[in-house]
């Protein structure tokens, strides 16, 4: 299984995401665009993650990679290819798919939860967190659910914390984290943002078996190919 994991910044790497696909047999390369590296082609693909970073999805005027991006992503949604886009990816995804992406009223940023909806509560990879999942929040842009999406989690701030389409998944928040990873990311934050370690443990236990769950269906998927 070829996976490409696109990395925005040097401080928000691929975290649990890389070894939950190498514990289903996938050859995960990370394309760091920060660095000028070009976005794989979707025909060499079978799975693809977007990750997150401070830019908002349609900066293409400062960060050109990103109408390219979109473009990426809607090939491998239109191929039936497996997309994960987190957090800046799942704005991505929406935006790759027609929906607004827009700036909402205020940030959402710390640990947090998300509660499911009830299509989230079914959904085999979210469900079985049971109704609410422990998350680090770290953005204020939002979107609108693309069409034929099904909303899978919602917090009190934003309505769209979770969308599917097909079998791909666009989650606003941030599972991926643990304490290794949050070391890059913890400087970044915003002042006077405390994340603690009990708190990140959290997020990573669950995190851990919402991404396991979720390469295992990839497997699936790109086994019936």
């Amino acid at each position: 299984m070829r996976a490409a994991v696109v990395q925005h910044v040097p401080f928000e790497g691929p975290g649990l995401i890389a070894p939950a696909l190498a514990a289903v047999g996938a050859d995960v390369r990370v394309v760091r665009v920060d660095q000028g590296e070009s976005l794989p082609d979707a025909a060499r693909l079978d799975v693809l993650v977007v990750l997150g970073g401070p830019m908002g999805a349609l900066d293409d005027h400062t960060h050109p990679h990103l109408a390219r991006e979109r473009e990426l992503v809607a090939e491998c949604v239109r191929r039936g290819l497996p997309v994960l886009g987190v957090c800046l990816g799942a704005q991505l995804l929406a935006a790759a798919l027609g929906a607004r992406v827009w700036r909402g009223p205020e940030p959402e940023v710390g640990t947090g939860h998300v509660e499911l909806t009830p299509a989230g509560f079914a959904d085999p990879v979210l469900g079985p967190s049971g109704p609410r999942l422990p998350v680090v929040h770290w953005h204020q842009d939002t979107f609108d659910l693309p069409e034929h999406s099904a909303a899978l989690a919602s917090s009190d701030r934003y309505a769209h914390q979770a969308f599917r389409v097909g079998d791909s998944y666009g989650l606003q928040f941030h599972v991926e984290l643990d304490l290794d990873a949050l070391g890059h990311v913890a400087p970044h934050l915003p002042p006077g943002t405390t994340i603690t370690p009990d708190g990140i443990r959290s997020v990573a236990v669950r995190g851990e078996q919402v991404l396991k769950r979720w390469a295992a269906h990839v497997a699936t998927v790109t086994g019936d190919r």
